[in-house]
């Protein structure tokens, strides 16, 4: 199966299914992922900014140059990983997406976690976080890896889901920035 093509579809497959019209209309642009889709490591953000909005690529934006710079601390480029977020339009005023919206974008991600089949999810605060851990506190389970089985059309997938603080985190509270550091050290694969 060709990844990439793969992905694609799914894309147009999320445009032509109209999800969440009201963000699609007030957003620029479908902001669907990036990076490589052969990827051992997903990095999953709750929806995109403004810049990421503009740009139609997620983390760009000041999140995104912390996250680079995360990367770099264990070895690893944008290019070695695939970035997405569990809602695809950017929410007016950067506000938190609604139950709706994740609900609506899920199975879209489901798939888009099929397609590249990674060995880790990270996810990035805690909104990303609840959709694979309900019970999840973030204060609490930040760097703790798990297991969580997740059912898509019948299908049962086990994955390595490892919840982090949202890289904005350090940007609004500097005593986080060497917390994320921390736990950036145990994706190593």
């Amino acid at each position: 199966m060709d990844k990439s093509l793969a992905l694609d579809e799914l894309r147009s497959k999320i445009l032509a299914d109209n999800v969440c019209p009201d963000l699609a209309h007030t957003a620029t642009q479908l902001v669907m992922g990036d990076g490589n889709p052969d990827a051992d490591i997903v990095f999953i953000g709750e929806a995109p900014g403004k810049s990421e909005d503009e740009q139609g690529k997620p983390f760009v934006g000041a999140s995104g140059k912390f996250l680079n710079e995360m990367l770099a601390s264990i070895n690893l480029k944008r290019e070695d990983v695939y970035i997405t977020n569990i809602v695809k339009y950017r929410p007016p005023n950067n506000r938190d997406p609604s139950t709706e919206e994740k609900r609506a974008f899920w199975p879209y991600l489901m798939r888009q976690l099929e397609i590249i089949d990674p060995k880790v999810i990270v996810t990035l605060g805690r909104h990303a976080g609840g959709c694979f851990i309900p019970d999840i506190h973030i204060s609490r389970d930040h760097g703790h890896a798990r297991k969580v089985r997740l059912t898509r059309d019948g299908r049962e997938y086990d994955w390595l889901v490892l919840p982090l603080y949202h890289p904005a985190a350090a940007l609004y509270n500097g005593g986080m920035r060497q917390t994320l550091l921390d736990d950036f050290q145990k994706i190593k694969l």
